[in-house]
């Protein structure tokens, strides 16, 4: 099972963007592309339904040695097993979430600012998402907090750091130039015509521009 430290792609299946029926199909084709660490994202599924899709999820990744991480629901990625849990600054602390899923599941936190960013490594997440770095439809709520901070968030935070907010393929060059070593895609997968083409390729742009984590 890969670490979350040696990780650099990571998708979300996002049920904002496929239905229920389409989890397991998008989980192979995301798996076999070759994403790095995989979250299921459900914001507005009962936890059954949740639990539910995570245990055929489970199956799938497992198989590619792909962390799983359930989005929020604590006792779900307790109940099954999970390898990661990550939870956004509106919900449970990250004490409160390493109590319920365990010390054997790592514990991730959204950051939308430097100031964030520092609090959630000093709170004991194992790693950070931050972002959203351009405007996205999965968090419209949010205001973009665009490139200018992404080098100076890698100086403060010594935690493995996941840019995330409007990630593309267009976009990745930016991004990198920017500072970031590790990057979050969302639709820019999910919508994509061939999705295990376009993971494989944003996934080869990385490892060419980086040498392997570790």
């Amino acid at each position: 099972m890969k670490r979350i430290q040696d990780a650099r792609l990571y998708g979300i299946v996002d049920l904002g963007y496929v239905t229920p029926g389409q989890v397991e199909r998008m989980t192979a084709q995301l798996c076999t592309g070759g994403v790095d660490v995989l979250q299921l994202r459900a914001k507005k599924l009962a936890a059954g339904e949740i639990e539910r899709l995570a245990r055929l999820m489970l199956t799938i990744t497992r198989e590619h040695g792909v962390p799983l991480v359930i989005n929020d629901h604590l006792e779900v990625a307790a109940a099954v097993g999970g390898e990661g849990v990550h939870v956004g600054q509106d919900d449970d602390a990250v004490a409160k979430a390493r109590a319920v899923v365990g010390p054997a599941c790592f514990v991730g936190k959204s950051t939308h600012s430097l100031a964030q960013a520092v609090a959630a490594q000093a709170e004991g997440a194992d790693y950070i998402g931050f972002g959203p770095l351009y405007a996205t439809g999965t968090k419209p709520d949010y205001v973009p907090i665009g490139l200018q901070d992404i080098a100076e968030v890698h100086r403060l935070v010594t935690l493995p750091i996941f840019c995330i907010g409007g990630v593309n393929a267009a976009r990745l060059d930016e991004i990198t130039a920017a500072g970031a070593k590790r990057v979050v895609v969302v639709s820019a997968f999910l919508l994509a015509a061939d999705v295990s083409d376009e993971v494989r390729a944003l996934k080869h742009r990385l490892e060419a521009t980086f040498s392997p984590v570790g």
